[in-house]
């Protein structure tokens, strides 16, 4: 691996948790980000929603050779109202982004080889206990269809001749962010419970090992295309509860209806919380890549542990 990597998303829990890892690798993480003001050290500004790719590229961008472009940037699907407008923010976010980050790649000099894209098991929808994997065909509804369109987005770079691999991120559990972090005040205070029937399934991997896995497809030229980015034992999240309860030593029995969260957040509610999807790391497995953590207990207490 060079030295330089290019990173979009980068103040993310994802991307915070992977400039940590790369540095202690000695490898340098340079930062794409948006909007107007001073470039701080290793950081890259840019406006991807520009009217041309050459007014998009830094100037500086060029002189500088990467081996990997990792994209994580994205607005969060989850606690908000699926609006008319926020849609919109969705699809910009990621699709538009998208596309202008590979046809900046295609006009460097010296392009990198490799560009690691996030996507989602949203692509899968709603699927009840079906068990899923990179082969399974997308679902439908408003999440699956931003996914599929999410990840068409990046087939500039591929036509380009750069190996693009979209990760299938399941539902990201650190201690410090996302979907844990919001529900251990709740929990901690003993009022955690499943949500609706709690029969869904929930297919989770723990942020470390996302960050392993990422580093992973950087070094394996063979892989390519979809990859699902979840522990081999999804649960469901009746099960889920049950462990995060056991976990912090609490009670799980205040369960929050399935209408409760219908009405309170609409279509985002059926799209995500009450969703049922059973993803398997097939592609992973198969390569070789072993998961630091396979079990939902086990790594909920090695998360709350630290």
């Amino acid at each position: 691996m060079r030295a330089n990597v290019l990173l979009s998303g980068a103040s993310g829990m994802i991307g915070e948790a992977l400039r940590a890892s790369l540095a202690r690798k000695s490898i340098a993480a340079m930062r794409l980000v948006r909007g107007p003001g001073d470039p701080q050290p290793a950081e890259f500004r840019w406006n991807p929603e520009a009217t041309s790719p050459e007014q998009s590229i830094p100037p500086m961008l060029a002189s500088f050779p990467f081996d990997a472009a990792i994209h994580l940037s994205g607005a969060s699907v989850a606690g908000h109202r699926w609006t008319t407008g926020y849609r919109d923010q969705l699809r910009r976010s990621r699709i538009v982004t998208t596309r202008a980050l590979c046809e900046l790649l295609r006009g460097l000099p010296q392009p990198p080889r490799v560009l690691i894209c996030a996507s989602a098991i949203g692509i899968y929808g709603d699927r009840g206990s079906q068990i899923l994997d990179e082969n399974s065909p997308p679902g439908t509804g408003f999440l699956a269809d931003l996914c599929r369109e999410w990840e068409a987005a990046a087939q500039v770079a591929d036509d380009a001749g750069i190996r693009v691999v979209h990760l299938r991120f399941g539902i990201v559990l650190g201690a410090s962010g996302g979907a844990l972090a919001k529900l251990l005040p709740v929990f901690r205070l003993g009022g955690g419970g499943k949500l609706g029937s709690g029969h869904q399934w929930m297919s989770w991997v723990t942020l470390p090992d996302v960050v392993r896995a990422i580093l992973f497809a950087i070094e394996r030229p063979d892989l390519r295309g979809a990859i699902n980015v979840t522990a081999p034992h999804p649960v469901t999240n009746e099960e889920f509860t049950r462990a995060l309860g056991r976990v912090l030593h609490r009670p799980t029995v205040f369960a929050v209806p399935a209408m409760a969260l219908k009405l309170a957040f609409g279509e985002m509610a059926e799209g995500t919380l009450l969703a049922s999807t059973r993803v398997l790391p097939g592609r992973l497995s198969s390569a070789g890549f072993r998961f630091e953590q396979e079990e939902i207990e086990p790594a909920l207490r090695s998360l709350l542990a630290k």
